[in-house]
């Protein structure tokens, strides 16, 4: 049985390219005062207000106290805000504050030049193809089937 050249493999080349691109978002991001988790969580709570740390911690690729201790970060910065006590249950929503806005509009747009350098390659259906693919495979390996 011939052994498979494991560069070639890819789950290799993927693990490149997440490597690469983290390198350049955490570069681009530095010139914001901010880390690639940071970015992430920045970027949750733009487009969904008002989620829990462990709503973030799952969307960011973070633990729970992971979480807590960049929510605390963000808090102390002045770019998110959270009630001092729950309005139910345990969870404190967390939201954007106008400075946490005007950092996530300005890092948005450095790390889609990123995206953009990353695929300038592929035209817009090799581009979708792409991201269908990759939704696939994230699903065939998750515990649910769904990525």
């Amino acid at each position: 049985m011939k052994r498979e050249d494991l560069g070639r493999t890819v789950g290799y080349q993927l693990k490149r390219v997440q490597a690469a691109l983290r390198a350049a978002m955490d570069g681009a991001l530095r010139a914001h005062g901010i880390t690639t988790p940071q970015f992430a969580c920045l970027d949750l709570l733009g487009r969904r207000p008002g989620l829990s740390n462990a709503e973030l911690a799952r969307g960011a690729f973070v633990t729970r106290q992971s979480m807590n201790v960049l929510l605390r970060n963000l808090e102390d910065a002045g770019l998110v805000e959270r009630p001092a006590t729950a309005p139910s249950g345990r969870a404190l929503p967390t939201r954007l504050t106008p400075a946490g806005e005007r950092l996530l509009e300005a890092a948005t747009a450095d790390v889609l030049a990123i995206e953009r350098r990353m695929t300038a390659a592929l035209d817009p259906a090799q581009a979708k193809v792409l991201l269908d693919q990759l939704e696939s495979m994230a699903g065939a390996l998750s515990a649910d089937g769904r990525g």
